[in-house]
């Protein structure tokens, strides 16, 4: 038997006036997810434990069935365990946005999160200059992809206990002086924060010229921990798998559930990424491994740059260029799996940002519910509810019943 997670980033959202009072997912043509819904069951599943914030990293730890109040220390150093960075048991990680800042009636406002979309070329010169100028025993830059990127804080553990931090996409549009880091150590990081903007201004303008309108002018910090310490999913249920993701969180939280990483040319974490490049890894990759987890964003970027009509067209994509060919893959194949399609959390366009809301869920093969569609309302209707989501890989490998 093999087993596939499918995750559709942020898909879910909430009813929209402009869609009649339905929602992206019940107003997209998704037929491969509705004929799963149809032959299997639907539910919906609380991935984000009460009083832990909606963020990724927590959900996605649920999803591969580790309980978050155990196991997460931070976001940042499970991106750097996906970089095969080596953190010590005092050194800490920090997330390092390259964004957008610019000057309103209101203050300093964080413009954009992603810093226009920045390219990884054009990144990885910032991650240069800021080295050039900053690095030392203390503290380290590595970079990631496009936006996202490492500080590695050497022996820090102990000055940041305390230390809250805000993630960008949760301020778009809004002033960042109320959100800048707070509690312990955070006058090093705003200090290196404010640093690092100047230098980034004159050392970028002078050699590049300047960068497009919209374009990363500032780095912002968050994300911190220190490196968690998980038993592999071979120690727990001994299964043998793979993450295809282009994001450093979804590989990270692989290595250390001890999955092994499929890079894919062409993902990009955003619409315009290789679906189908992805699916072919996965069916490659089931030839020889128990299970993978495919991981889409695309869906979430639309949802925190509020467009309704990339978000349609991220879900639509995810269905025909994603589900449909792994569906038929499968099938040519002819292997035996169980399949579970959902997001990681809601990403609500009002809003811009993460929901801590259960999420519609959708398991194949099983007896089949009522379900005749894959929609949040339809999850909803079914009354299936599992309020531990760490649970939900238990289910998937038939160790618990729903």
């Amino acid at each position: 038997m093999k087993y596939i997670i499918l995750v559709g980033d942020g898909m879910a959202d909430e009813p929209l006036e402009e869609l009649g009072g339905r929602t992206p997912l019940e107003a997209s043509h998704t037929p491969n997810m509705d004929f799963f819904a149809r032959n299997g069951k639907v539910g919906r599943v609380r991935t984000i434990p009460e009083g832990m914030p909606p963020g990724s990293d927590v959900a996605n730890m649920s999803l591969m069935g580790y309980s978050p109040r155990t196991y997460y220390t931070g976001r940042a150093p499970l991106e750097a365990a996906s970089m095969g960075l080596d953190l010590g048991p005092d050194d800490v990680a920090f997330r390092c946005n390259l964004v957008t800042l610019e000057e309103r009636h209101e203050g300093l406002c964080m413009a954009d999160y992603s810093g226009g979309s920045i390219s990884t070329d054009r990144a990885r010169r910032y991650i240069e200059v800021l080295n050039e100028a900053f690095a030392g025993p203390d503290y380290e830059f590595h970079p990631g992809v496009s936006y996202r990127h490492i500080l590695l804080w050497r022996e820090g553990r102990k000055g940041f206990e305390g230390l809250e931090t805000t993630p960008p996409h949760d301020i778009t549009g809004q002033p960042v002086e109320p959100h800048l880091p707070s509690g312990a150590g955070n006058e090093p990081l705003r200090r290196l924060m404010d640093e690092a903007r100047d230098r980034l201004r004159s050392r970028l303008v002078s050699h590049d010229g300047a960068g497009p309108s919209g374009d990363a002018n500032a780095i912002w910090l968050w994300g911190e921990g220190h490196k968690p310490q998980m038993p592999t999913l071979r120690e727990r249920f001994g299964v043998t798998g793979v993450t295809v993701s282009a994001v450093d969180l979804i590989k990270g939280l692989g290595r250390c559930a001890g999955l092994e990483t499929i890079d894919v040319p062409g993902a990009t974490g955003d619409l315009e990424t290789n679906y189908q490049g992805k699916v072919y890894a996965v069916l490659t990759a089931l030839d020889k491994f128990d299970f993978a987890f495919l991981h889409v964003e695309a869906p979430d970027e639309a949802s925190h740059r509020g467009n309704l009509q990339e978000k349609l067209e991220a879900i639509e994509r995810l269905d025909e260029e994603v589900l449909g060919v792994l569906r038929k893959g499968l099938s040519k194949l002819k292997m035996k799996y169980r399949l579970l399609v959902l997001p990681d959390h809601l990403t609500p366009l009002r809003i811009r940002t993460h929901d801590e809301a259960p999420v519609p869920f959708l398991l194949y093969p099983e007896e089949p519910g009522l379900g005749t569609a894959y929609t949040e309302k339809e999850a909803e209707k079914s009354g299936i509810l599992i309020e531990d989501g760490s649970r939900i890989l238990d289910v998937l490998f038939q160790k618990q019943s729903i």
